[in-house]
């Protein structure tokens, strides 16, 4: 079985690994579709992020979904030729924050496609993923392509619901790739009354704008653009600050009302915060990582029609193109989200 394995920046391979086999309560699948996420080209394009590095070869990829090709013992629910998403997500379910209702922050998370423990915990870009039944979510109706969307929509649906009450708000996303654009959709499906969507590039917010942005701003083109916002307290009720870049957030903080909400998903590294204006105006700054039931949830919304990703999805290449694949994904100026096909 062929796997998308890193061995150093820049150094991405076709190896050989095992298949493994299916055990009680797992499920064989034969993967169709998987989506090239950030995290990916951290690793590809510098061998990691922050303090995270490869100390080993790692298989790639969380953002998946394909065909069972095998039911183990005392697995029901699921059948042999059903498309499913693969939630890359799997908690221990024992410790401390499992048995407080916080499994996104398991103490011995396995999530696929981190270097975060050693040894790595191995990710899901490979031919054929044996995978707990638990983590799979039928998805009928769907394209592989929409149901490998389901994770990265996860996270944005996950950071709706850290946001509190949505409705009739008005919305700054301050960085839109495939997160940010993806926030686009969840504040809008949470009854958001405006949106306003920011990024340096221009090539970018063409998708925020197809997928419902009232208004996006270049901030090269423009960098004072926001000063409109800015004036007297401030404008905005929440702000997503997906860049992960310390300009984007103090922007955003400038131009947010008295008592707003502040989440940050973008993990760009450590970054200067104005506390002051965060005290003045008694603002709420939140993180926001990863998810958990929210996963079934978006496969749920992509069903009934209610969330549409596909204008997402720019590129779709073949196994045997991946360099060529995370070359194009590293490209903000063509690529949103570059998906690759397995079958």
């Amino acid at each position: 079985m062929r796997a998308i394995t890193i061995h150093d920046a820049k150094d991405l391979r076709l190896d050989d690994r095992d298949a493994g086999s299916v055990g009680p309560g797992q499920v064989q699948v034969d993967l169709v579709a998987g989506g090239i996420c950030g995290s990916d080209l951290h690793y590809y394009n510098h061998g990691g992020f922050g303090a995270v590095r490869l100390r080993e070869p790692m298989v790639l990829g969380h953002e998946v979904s394909g065909t069972i090709t095998g039911v183990g013992e005392g697995v029901t629910g699921l059948a042999v030729g059903d498309l499913v998403a693969v939630c890359p997500s799997r908690p221990c379910g024992a410790c401390q924050y499992c048995l407080a209702g916080l499994p996104n922050h398991c103490e011995n998370m396995r999530f696929y496609g981190s270097a975060m423990p050693f040894p790595h915990i191995q990710g899901a870009f490979r031919e054929i993923l044996v995978a707990d039944a638990s983590q799979c979510v039928k998805a009928d109706g769907l394209t592989a392509g929409e149901a490998a969307m389901a994770e990265p929509l996860s996270v944005c649906l996950h950071a709706t619901r850290r946001a509190g009450e949505m409705l009739g708000k008005k919305v700054l996303i301050t960085g839109s790739g495939p997160i940010g654009t993806l926030a686009v959709i969840a504040a809008q499906t949470a009854g958001a009354a405006e949106i306003v969507a920011t990024d340096l590039s221009p090539e970018a917010l063409v998708f925020a704008e197809a997928v419902g942005a009232d208004r996006t701003i270049d901030m090269s083109a423009a960098p004072d653009a926001l000063a409109e916002y800015q004036q007297g307290k401030g404008y905005f009720d929440v702000h997503y600050e997906c860049s992960g870049a310390a300009p984007a957030l103090a922007g955003g903080i400038a131009a947010l009302r008295p008592r707003s909400v502040i989440l940050q998903l973008g993990l760009g590294g450590d970054m200067i915060v104005p506390m002051i204006q965060v005290t003045a105006k008694e603002l709420d700054l939140r993180g926001s990582f990863r998810f958990h039931e929210e996963f079934a949830v978006a496969v749920r919304l992509m069903q009934r029609g209610a969330i549409d990703v596909k204008p997402l999805i720019s590129h779709t290449m073949a196994m045997k193109d991946a360099v060529a694949a995370f070359e194009t994904a590293s490209d903000r100026s063509q690529a949103m989200k570059v998906q690759i096909a397995f079958q």
